[in-house]
This record gives structure tokens, C-alpha cells and sequence, in this order.
């Protein structure tokens, strides 16, 4: 019997949840391909173009709306239920309140599965991807963080790339050296830098001038090698902000960040957030549980898909707010993403008991 009765429910949230995804999915894509519109004709960036990077987008976007999909549909699915008295029969039968519960958990767990997986190894490639098309579809070069381009530490090193290309070779890229005491040793300007494949960069049309006391000498160098643990993989975060990361990459960023004595704070929020965020699954569920329980004196199933979006959007909305006072309040990481799931979890344990009073 409780096979039977997991099997349908399964098949009733899975497919709910489905057409929610799809929808939102479709809605989006509308918004992002009206807004894509306005940069084509622009540097070569045609319609197609466009279309395309949109469609590169869509796992990025299916990873950040999973939640709210599955809230949604589990709401649809437990409200069709209840309005039918299907849920009033599965308790006569003997199904508690506690194997509900146990059983939605089951049916998450696939989804929480589900989410990791299209977090992890779909989303990351795919956004960089969508990146790489528009800037080689632009001409143009990938955004800096400020105008005189990105400052990477690297040991002694400090290092300033004006330009890094889509095929993450730099252009017009400066190698400032210093001693132990933090005094200029020498500054070398490479036209272009490529990365051998290892642990080192080979920079090429290289002016190099060192400071020796009070005199300086300059010599020309057609090429140097530059030893780093700075692989284009963790200078892609130009690419691809750290919430589309994969995890063995914001690990390895945040390391070279820790090594130099730079704050992560960014880093890691966004690397707890990725653990954190597919079990966001279960506590949608289990906040639409309590609607199952109860009939239609609230206005039926519509009314209760509104309150879903708006829960949705609270909980995408909520989420934002605590990275943002993560890293300003110098919170640790793994409060500021674990904050939201913990309030929305506390809503539906009262929500629910309070439908169990009733």
C-alpha cells in the first residue's frame, strides 16, 4: 500500500513540477532574449547570437529556479489532492502525518540529487560557454573589475592584466616583483601571455625594467616563463561569477586567495550556498506540506499556487539579502547561506503545526 500511494504521489509532484520548471523556464528565456535584443547589431552580434547564448544560459537558470518549481508544483500537486479528499483517504488508510512526511522526503531527495548534479556539471560549463559566445560573438574582451583591469597577488608577485580574451590568453598584461621587505624589484609588461597547460605562463614581447639602488636598467625580452599556480581555470572567475562555479573551482580560488592573504568572504559564501542550496529542495516541500491538510475554505488551488510564487520569490529574494550581509557584516559563510533555508524551514514547522491544531 505505501508503495502505491509513493509512487502516485511521486508521479504527481514530479509531473506538476515539470510543467512549473518548463513554464518559468519559457518565461524567462522570453525576458533574457527581449533584453539580449538590445546589443544586437552591435559589433557583429546578430539574432541568432543571441538565441543562442540565451539557450546557454537556460541551466543556470533551471538550477536557480528548481526550488521554487518544485514548491509550486508540490503545492499544485498536495492542493488537486486535497480538493479531490485524496489526502483525507491516504490518512483513513492509515498513512500518518509522520509517513507523509517521510515520504515527500523520499520524493526530494531525488530532486535534491537532481539540483546538485545540474549545479555542479550543467550550469558551470554551460554559463562559461554562454560567456565565451557573446564576448567572441562581440569582439570583445571578458569585463574587468576596474578600469585599469584585474590585480591578482600571487606570492611576491602582483600582477595586473588589462585585457584576458575569451580564450584566456592576456594581452597588455604588468608582473610587479618585490622583496621581503616590500620594496619594487622590478616591473615586467608582457604584450601577451599564454599558459602552457601546467604551471606556467609563457609572456612574450616582455619590457622588463629593474630597480637597482638608485639607477634602474631596462632590457628587452622576447620571452619569459612565469611560474603560478594561477591556471586560466581560476582567472575564468572574470568569466563566470562564483555563484555559476563549480565547487573544485571556488575551492581552488578561494586557496589562492587564503595562500595571499586576501579575503574570500565572496568565495566562500557562494561554495556553502552550492552545498547548501539543493536541499532548499526539502524545505519548499516541506513549506507546501501544511496546504495539503488543508480544503478549499482558503479559495482553492489557485489561490495557493499565488502564495507559492510569492514564498518562491520571498525565498530568491531572501537568499540574495544574506550574501550581501554575509560579506559586509563579515558573517560567517555558512550562516549567511544557511540563514534563509533555516527561516523558511521554522515558517512550515509552524505552519504545520498550527494546521494540526486546527
Amino acid at each position: 500500500m505505501m508503495g502505491i500511494l509513493f509512487r502516485y504521489l511521486a508521479r504527481e509532484i514530479y509531473a506538476a513540477s515539470a510543467l512549473v520548471l518548463v513554464a518559468f523556464l519559457g518565461l524567462f528565456a522570453f525576458f533574457d532574449f527581449i533584453a539580449e535584443l538590445e546589443d544586437v547589431g552591435k559589433s557583429g552580434y546578430q539574432l541568432l547570437d543571441a538565441a543562442v547564448y540565451v539557450a546557454l544560459t537556460l541551466p543556470g537558470r533551471m538550477y536557480e529556479l528548481f526550488p521554487i518549481a518544485v514548491l509550486i508544483g508540490t503545492l499544485y500537486a498536495l492542493a488537486t489532492l486535497a480538493r479531490h479528499s485524496e489526502i483525507t483517504v491516504m490518512r483513513a488508510s492509515g498513512m500518518s502525518n509522520v509517513m507523509l512526511m517521510r515520504t515527500l522526503g523520499m520524493i526530494g531527495s531525488v530532486l535534491v540529487v537532481l539540483t546538485f548534479l545540474i549545479g555542479e556539471y550543467v550550469a558551470p560549463p554551460a554559463e562559461s560557454a554562454a560567456q565565451q559566445w557573446k564576448l567572441t560573438a562581440t569582439q570583445s574582451t571578458v569585463s574587468q573589475q576596474l578600469r585599469s583591469g584585474l590585480w591578482v597577488k600571487d606570492g611576491a608577485l602582483v600582477i595586473n592584466v588589462r585585457t584576458m580574451l575569451p580564450d584566456r590568453t592576456m594581452r597588455n598584461a604588468r608582473v610587479y616583483e618585490f622583496d621581503a621587505d616590500y620594496a619594487l624589484v622590478s616591473i615586467s609588461e608582457a604584450k601577451r601571455g599564454v599558459h602552457d597547460g601546467g604551471n606556467h605562463w609563457r609572456l612574450m614581447d616582455v619590457s622588463r625594467t629593474r630597480f637597482l639602488g638608485e639607477r634602474t636598467e631596462v632590457e628587452q625580452l622576447p620571452e619569459i616563463s612565469w611560474r603560478s599556480e594561477l591556471s586560466p581555470e581560476v582567472l575564468s572567475v572574470l568569466m563566470v561569477g562564483p555563484e555559476h562555479m563549480p565547487l573544485a573551482k571556488l575551492w581552488t580560488y578561494i586557496q589562492h586567495l587564503r595562500d595571499n592573504q586576501q579575503s574570500a568572504d565572496r568565495f566562500e559564501i557562494a561554495l556553502w550556498k552550492k552545498l547548501i542550496y539543493p536541499f532548499a529542495v526539502l524545505v519548499m516541500m516541506a513549506l507546501a506540506l501544511p496546504f495539503g491538510f488543508i480544503h478549499d475554505r482558503m479559495g482553492g488551488a489557485s489561490a495557493r499556487i499565488f502564495l507559492g510564487v510569492m514564498l518562491g520569490v520571498g525565498f530568491h529574494l531572501l537568499n540574495g539579502l544574506f550574501s550581501n550581509l554575509g560579506m559586509i557584516n563579515a558573517w560567517p559563510p555558512i550562516l549567511a547561506a544557511l540563514t534563509p533555508s533555516l527561516i523558511f524551514l521554522a515558517a512550515a514547522a509552524g505552519m504545520l503545526h498550527y494546521v494540526e491544531r486546527r
